[in-house]
């Protein structure tokens, strides 16, 4: 049976519980720099405001492979947590940044199911629109079923065809889908595909390193810190915004949140 598999590079597994190996690169930004386009794209772009979703590229690159069908195709999806849908580049899509990625072939796979409905995804680059579908869901021996993402039909120029990743998967709050798009993590739980609701994220310090460091569904990974957890209620579900009394750098006090700050 052809299906959508997500199939993760990760550590060590068990059952409801994947660990993905997070891998440095470098950004769009430098990669534009490098292209000798950066400079006119920043003149011309226009940022949303930073209420809206906007999508923020570190350089580390934080992927999963994606093997849709049969033939099976790779894609690279990357990590957002600062937006929630789950979309790759599909065939419908006649923008140039497909040309350059891997794109997702819908009549390849018996188990898809079409909506036939499009909206519109906004990042901090730019908005592309996607068509939504249904389609098996696997992350290494998880598997989710009948789960919704979007097959792009255009995607922003210059930001997406820089970039390493294909598309993208959304790890904020299903408040942040203006589509009503099920979220990834909306189905891992709902289908109980998780060993605890959680996700952690853990990024090394070590400049040189090739290892970036890992994100972890379902669990905590006592063994990369010391001490405890401290929780912090979110203010704002949407993102993961919690509030902060204080700002301190070392031992020094800054004052900047004698007002009171929220972080994202």
């Amino acid at each position: 049976m052809k299906r959508l598999v997500l199939a993760l590079l990760c550590l060590q597994l068990s059952q409801g519980l994947v660990r993905i190996k997070l891998k440095k690169a470098k950004s769009i930004r430098d990669k534009m720099r490098e292209a000798g386009v950066l400079e006119d794209y920043l003149k011309n772009v226009k940022y949303k405001p930073a209420s809206e979703a906007q999508v923020v590229y570190e350089p580390i690159t934080n992927h999963l492979d994606v093997s849709p069908g049969s033939p099976l195709p790779n894609f690279l999806v990357l990590f957002d947590t600062g937006s929630s849908s789950l979309w790759v580049p599909s065939t419908y899509c006649q923008s140039p940044p497909c040309y350059n990625h891997a794109k997702f072939n819908p009549s390849a796979s018996s188990t898809f199911t079409s909506s036939n409905q499009t909206y519109n995804v906004s990042y901090g680059s730019g908005t592309l629109t996607v068509l939504l579908g249904r389609d098996t869901l696997r992350i290494q021996n998880i598997t989710v079923t009948n789960q919704e993402f979007g097959l792009s039909k255009n995607e922003p120029t210059q930001s997406f065809y820089y970039a390493d990743f294909d598309g993208i998967l959304g790890m904020g709050y299903p408040s942040l889908e203006s589509g009503g798009m099920a979220t990834v993590l909306q189905g891992l739980l709902q289908q109980n595909q998780l060993a605890q609701p959680i996700f952690s994220i853990y990024f090394s310090r070590e400049p040189a390193y090739n290892y970036g460091g890992e994100l972890i569904l379902g669990e905590v990974n006592t063994q990369l810190f010391r001490g405890d957890i401290l929780w912090a209620a979110v203010t704002q579900q949407r993102y993961w915004q919690v509030a902060l009394d204080e700002f301190g750098i070392g031992d020094v006090v800054t004052g900047w949140c004698r007002q009171g700050c929220q972080l994202r």
